[in-house]
């Protein structure tokens, strides 16, 4: 790392928490500030704690923004006593959480009317790549901006410039339409090798080693066959990825079959119980559907 930044990140949950702790590891001076204050007092690594948002984002050269969706981004920034008024004339916004690629360009527009920078880089890896540093970043905007941003991106992960505002929050669409429908794949293809009566865990460990090989087949096959859906990335926040691609796939006029499937299989494991488990557990609604044990959802044992 070659400078050192003064930075506010605004969320520090199971994504911003380590997120946080990564950059002041890096040497960065880091405010946090988080709804739960034990979220943000468990950053630690010598990072402050904020009283609010506001309070944390006074006097930082550049603020992360890392809570759940578009409408919390929003109220945090812009609502009353909102972080962008609060932020230093010429100071770097950065949104990393995953909100819709419209909500990306109006905020953007918004800051830079403020006479903020902007840039939304939104990631992927989860919370073991959270933890590692190893977060896949993709970001939107200004070139000049997106390279300022670089020396907090590279205590994170790795970063690829995706395009302009806008481009990072739709790159995490994609990324996201994938993992929904790999999930959806790797738990039909393990609950057809267990129905069938193969090792599925030795089944996965074969497919490891050839064409079909895939991280989502290595960490969440083996969590779906251990049956341990603690979440790291909850259903209830996969099926608003799906839904804002679909949103977008439908003002592109494009029909997205496999997205849509995904879609409805998320939708059928919330009302089924499994809003609060990791998206790995949407074998779990696979099962209901065939009527094999569904230990965690509605009805289930």
């Amino acid at each position: 790392m070659n400078v050192a930044v003064s930075v506010a990140v605004i969320g520090t949950g199971l994504m911003g928490g380590p997120m946080a702790r990564n950059l002041a590891r890096a040497g960065h001076r880091v405010t946090v500030f988080d709804n739960a204050p034990d979220n943000a007092r468990a950053v630690g690594e010598g990072s402050v704690v904020a009283a609010s948002a506001a309070g944390a984002v006074s006097g930082a050269g550049a603020v992360i923004v890392m809570v759940p969706n578009g409408p919390i981004t929003e109220a945090v920034l812009f609502g009353e006593g909102g972080a962008a008024a609060a932020m230093a004339p010429g100071a770097l916004l950065i949104l990393m959480s995953s909100i819709g690629v419209g909500e990306a360009k109006d905020f953007a527009g918004r800051a830079r009317a403020m006479g903020l920078r902007c840039v939304d880089a939104p990631v992927s890896g989860g919370t073991v790549a959270a933890k590692a540093g190893t977060l896949s970043i993709m970001a939107g905007g200004p070139e000049a901006e997106v390279n300022a941003a670089r020396p907090l991106f590279d205590a994170m992960g790795t970063t690829v410039h995706v395009g302009p505002n806008g481009a990072g929050a739709l790159a995490k669409l994609v990324n996201q339409l994938l993992v929904a429908s790999t999930i959806a794949a790797v738990s039909e293809a393990l609950m057809l090798a267990e129905a069938g009566g193969a090792d599925p865990d030795k089944v996965r460990e074969a497919l490891m080693g050839g064409f079909a090989a895939s991280r989502i087949l290595e960490l969440h096959g083996a969590r779906m066959i251990a049956g341990d859906f603690e979440p790291g990335g909850p259903a209830k926040y996969q099926i608003k990825d799906t839904r804002a691609a679909l949103d977008v796939a439908g003002a592109l006029g494009l029909d997205m079959p496999v997205l849509a499937l995904a879609d409805r299989l998320f939708a059928d494991l919330i009302a089924h119980g499994g809003a609060d488990l990791d998206h790995s557990a949407l074998i779990l609604e696979l099962k209901r559907r065939n009527g094999l044990p569904a230990a965690g959802l509605a009805g289930q044992t």
